[in-house]
């Protein structure tokens, strides 16, 4: 939790925080805006590009056309490729994104060791080695039976991977499963030349200390980050749980009003003010394609003119049925 008093001062010098935005755009044009650090297309009917700050997300999103997703810094970007690894920065903030086989890196685990090792030995060689952000997408999360389930044996790969990658603090992160490529694994991240500040829920267990009934590796992230500056919260993926228990099984409402709950007592914690606003986007993963239009109709009444991108993506626990993770700008 941030300390201090409501309207704390800000050093005029940290950095201000990119500005993420859903747009329908064309994608070359979008990338050759001023400040462009990463383009976001979601789903295969998504637009294709070889720019390194591109990335195709493999998840549907129930929108058709899909808009992009555009993060835009105050400053040039530079940009280029490191073996499977792609990246840009500018301004002090850094992009690196990652997609590696399954087949060719030896299953879940080991695939997402290898993921973590290499972005890993890229951000340590730049200045802006502070992770704030971490995203990660893979198939048949739910998979197997207890340590043998996919998301347990990514969470011990992730964890081998690390190694001190977060001695400082884990950052805030999203894992779902996607729909795609059976064995498709997709990182991405972004850090800052300046840390962030971790963010708890007080109605949660940080999930780094859940008990063992959640696999051999508890899942590294902190529920939310503050960007440098304190003009924006990095949103993690947050669900219905409750201490460390999933609420609410088989109920669509109550589990969207207990993730809304969580969401406002993230913004508590961070000190920043109720609610959602029209600079706030937010992503909403959906199990099940034929609860889309319930959770887009109760999103809408709840938080009205708030942008909510609705994918199609299965959560890291197979009782839940949505997801929601976002920005909130100050």
């Amino acid at each position: 939790m941030i300390q201090g008093c409501e309207n704390p001062q800000v050093d005029p010098q940290l950095r201000r925080a990119p500005r993420v935005s859903y747009r329908m755009a064309d994608v070359a044009a979008a990338l050759n805006e001023p400040g462009t650090l990463a383009l976001l297309g979601f789903g295969a009917g998504s637009p294709a590009s070889d720019d390194p700050r591109f990335l195709q997300v493999a998840l549907e999103c129930f929108d058709a056309p899909a808009p992009l997703e555009i993060w835009q810094v105050d400053a040039p970007v530079s940009h280029g490729v490191d073996g499977a690894l792609r990246w840009s920065t500018g301004g002090g903030w850094l992009f690196a994104a990652i997609e590696l086989d399954e087949v060719d890196h030896g299953g879940p685990s080991a695939t997402a060791q290898q993921a973590y090792e290499h972005l890993h030995r890229f951000v340590a060689t730049h200045s802006a080695r502070h992770v704030l952000r971490v995203w990660n997408y893979l198939a048949a999360i739910n998979h197997g039976a207890g340590d043998a389930e996919r998301y347990k044996q990514f969470c011990d790969g992730r964890a081998a991977g690390m190694g001190h990658f977060f001695a400082e603090g884990f950052p805030a992160a999203t894992a779902i499963g996607h729909h795609g490529s059976p064995h498709r694994l997709q990182v991405y991240l972004l850090a800052c030349d300046q840390p962030g500040t971790r963010v708890e829920n007080p109605r949660q267990v940080s999930a780094w200390r859940y008990p063992r009934q959640y696999g051999r590796t508890p899942p590294g992230f902190a529920r939310a980050m503050t960007l440098p500056a304190q003009d924006a919260l990095a949103i993690s993926g947050t669900a219905a749980v409750v201490g460390h228990a999933s609420a609410h099984q088989d109920d669509l409402d109550a589990q969207l009003e207990e993730t809304l709950t969580n969401l406002e007592a993230l913004l508590a914690s961070a000190n920043m003010a109720a609610g959602f606003d029209t600079q706030s986007p937010l992503k909403a993963y959906v199990r099940h394609p034929t609860d889309a239009s319930r959770v887009s109709e109760f999103l809408q009444r709840r938080l009205p003119g708030v942008p909510v991108l609705l994918l199609h993506g299965d959560i890291c626990r197979r009782e839940l049925l949505v997801e929601i993770d976002g920005w909130r700008y100050a």
